[in-house]
């Protein structure tokens, strides 16, 4: 069975159909072959996976992103994160960091988020001569923070599957992102400095607050989502549809850079992307229900108390599993794909869910830049017009930080916990 299993799916991954396509037929076969569940009871298990309430938040925040990367708000978050940090040494590459930061606090994607600001970081940090695998790694990496600082996809999902409170999980996301940030900001002050990559004029005063001003309205999206969630008034979804709303009423009357002629057309391109990830997690939920009706998270179970598995031989085992599945498959995918076969052995051993959370996210932000499927190795080679091999050199020292932050945050569960314990404890 397991061996039917791995070469139907592989076999069609192979082939290159699209995730969804080949988690769907996947499940089709292998419930065809093994399982007694009608082949007719499928589509209604598709129907009723996206029947819950949370999943919302999804197409919410999707549009939110869509008209934020048109309507200006990275733009005036890079002018304002310039006459900040933009004087520092690396300036326009401390600049592209932060602005994925402020960027990442308000869309929750991070291919929306290396877009936004790569489209505008790259060509003006080649313009001052940084190289452009330089520029092109540095955004791709700083956008993968997009889905580890609050509010996240990634964590939503996360949340659904594993039933853990979504707050306490973008809580736990705080810190890590912040050290991800410090990170990546220490060692381009220290290649810059190196190679002589100087800074920009520091911004008078006038500019700072002219700058800021502008931003005023994109820096409030972080305070009305977060703090309408933490503060009680508003849930997930329902932030997520006050974040959508607001970016439209920015785009259209503060930054005036979004047609009312174009609303449709921005909603429906945001719709086609989230019906993308909607049917992803459809399949991947049929395909979860057929592996837990296997018995293969049981098996899973029984494998570690045979083996006398510690959480921290599994831990090893499980970051070694993510990053070789990351290569090949993107974000959604694997969790839905992974989740639900390993959750049982979580909870076995003991490991905390939310502390886990982070542990998947930072492997999938490692899994973005890392070829030969690393969405956002792709979208800054197209942006930059680059070759792709120049982009994923590029990235290769934020590869190494990242596998850096999988160790901290793996080892030192308290550094995730610290938040969500603090202010939300159980």
């Amino acid at each position: 069975m397991i061996f039917i299993l791995f070469l139907v799916f592989l076999g069609l991954l192979t082939l290159g159909l699209p995730v969804a396509f080949v988690l769907g037929i996947t499940a089709l076969v292998m419930i065809a072959l093994y399982s007694p569940t009608p082949l007719l009871m499928v589509p209604e298990i598709m129907y009723n996976s996206l029947d819950t309430y949370p999943l919302m938040a999804i197409p919410f925040f999707v549009i939110a992103a869509q008209f934020m990367v048109r309507g200006g708000t990275s733009k005036y978050l890079i002018q304002a994160a310039h006459c900040y940090v933009g004087h520092f040494w690396g300036g326009l590459a401390v600049v592209a960091v932060v602005s994925c930061m402020l960027f990442a606090a308000i869309c929750g994607s991070s291919v929306a988020t290396a877009l936004a600001v790569g489209v505008i970081v790259v060509p003006a940090m080649m313009q001052y001569g940084y190289p452009r695998s330089f520029a092109t790694g540095v955004v791709a990496a700083s956008g993968t923070m997009g889905i580890m600082i609050p509010p996240s996809l990634a964590l939503i999902l996360y949340g659904i599957i594993t039933e853990e409170s979504i707050p306490r999980l973008f809580l736990a996301g705080v810190l890590p992102g912040l050290l991800e940030g410090g990170l990546y900001l220490t060692w381009i002050a220290w290649y810059s400095r190196r190679k002589g990559y100087g800074g920009a004029p520091r911004a008078t005063l006038s500019e700072t607050l002219r700058a800021t001003g502008k931003a005023t309205p994109a820096f409030s999206m972080p305070f009305i989502i977060l703090g309408g969630i933490y503060s009680g008034l508003v849930t997930v979804t329902e932030a997520a549809a006050l974040a959508a709303v607001v970016s439209i009423l920015i785009s259209l009357f503060i930054y005036r850079e979004v047609k009312l002629q174009e609303v449709i057309s921005i909603s429906s391109e945001a719709m086609k992307q989230a019906g993308m990830i909607m049917f992803i997690i459809a399949t991947a939920i049929v395909f979860g229900n057929w592996i837990t009706e296997a018995g293969i998270p049981a098996r899973l179970v029984a494998f570690a108390l045979e083996f006398k598995l510690t959480p921290i031989m599994f831990l090893i085992f499980i970051n070694i599993f993510l990053l070789i599945l990351g290569m090949f498959l993107e974000v959604v995918s694997i969790m839905l794909i992974v989740l639900p076969i390993i959750l049982p052995v979580l909870k076995h051993l003991g490991i905390d869910l939310v502390h886990f959370a982070i542990i998947m996210t930072v492997n999938m932000e490692v899994a973005l830049i890392t070829p030969p499927v690393g969405l956002n190795l792709f979208v800054l080679s197209g942006v930059a017009r680059a070759p792709l091999a120049e982009t994923i050199r590029g990235a290769f020292p934020f590869v190494i930080l990242g596998l850096l932050e999988i160790a901290i945050v793996t080892y030192w569960p308290q550094f995730s916990l610290f938040l969500p314990n603090l202010l939300m404890p159980r």
